[in-house]
């Protein structure tokens, strides 16, 4: 093992930095957990008392739900449109990857220049989408003031931004189906619709669980969009919109540690919200073992 002391040295450096920067706060925030602190006076351990707060906090539950529900509004459009686009573009000849790039480009694009723009389409007052509603006689729509609503836009933009993403994941499983297989289908008399719901799912069904599990742990985290949107710092913590219906688990997290300076409260927030993400994981995940033993 020592007489490759020269690679481990040439990938030394990203093991530092990971430390550094990666591993070592992560440790220090689950330290933190279990401490007082404000980031200015002294650290006060005061044991399990910040998780026991946490466990009666009407608000920490209510950007669990909000969470939870603005990810099921997210994740299912996402990943039944991603499918479906993936199957269209594996089926057209020209311009293949011209509709590639075009698909995946809103992934690439900045999360804050998306939510800035969805915030001025959204707009209860001028807001593209309600000015198209006056044209056809429909009285406006209060996007970004209804508790409901508001939800469904902050999916909204999580689908835009997401569904390319998926959509290449499934391009790449689709291609390595055999075309042997469709054309029995075909064959057979079976069309587009039955095809895709008997034959392209089926055969998809790990590479469709694996993207649920992705989508969880990233859908879980939608932060940066609720922020944007509701113009979310230290002089405006009207966070998550009216009534907190966008306020999330993250975004609470963010109101504790950084708005309030509450840091040791706000580290509580955080391991909390990553139990649950691994329990929704681990879900995922024997689905996906039992899928593939079946």
């Amino acid at each position: 093992m020592l007489s490759y002391w020269r690679q481990y040295l040439a990938i030394s450096p990203f093991y530092l930095v990971f430390t550094v920067f990666s591993f070592g706060p992560v440790v220090y925030s689950l330290y933190l957990a279990f401490q007082r602190y404000d980031g200015l006076g002294t650290k006060q351990f005061v044991g399990l008392q910040q998780f026991e707060f946490l466990w009666n906090d009407p608000v920490f539950w209510l950007s669990i739900r909000n969470t939870l529900v603005i990810w099921v509004l997210s994740t299912v459009p996402t990943l039944f449109g991603a499918l479906v686009l993936a199957t269209l573009l594996h089926s057209v000849r020209r311009l293949k990857g011209f509709y590639r790039i075009a698909l995946y480009v809103p992934n690439v694009t900045s999360i804050v220049a998306v939510a800035i723009f969805f915030g001025a389409v959204f707009s209860n007052d001028f807001g593209l989408v309600n000015a198209i509603l006056g044209m056809v006689g429909i009285d406006p729509v209060p996007w970004l003031s209804d508790p409901w609503l508001i939800k469904v836009v902050i999916a909204l933009l999580m689908t835009w931004m997401w569904t390319g993403y998926n959509m290449i994941i499934y391009l790449a499983g689709l291609q390595a189906i055999p075309q042997s297989v469709y054309e029995a289908a075909r064959i057979d008399g079976a069309g587009p619709v039955r095809t895709f719901f008997r034959i392209t799912v089926p055969i998809m069904r790990p590479i469709i669980l694996f993207t649920v599990v992705v989508s969880t742990i990233n859908g879980l985290q939608s932060f940066s969009e609720p922020q944007v949107l509701f113009a979310s710092n230290a002089a405006n913590q009207n966070l998550g919109g009216p009534g907190q219906a966008g306020l999330t688990t993250l975004l609470y997290f963010y109101q504790s540690a950084f708005l309030d300076n509450d840091y040791g409260y706000g580290a509580a927030i955080v391991w909390a919200f990553f139990v649950l993400i691994i329990v929704l994981v681990v879900v995922n995940w024997r689905i996906v073992q039992r899928g593939r033993t079946s």
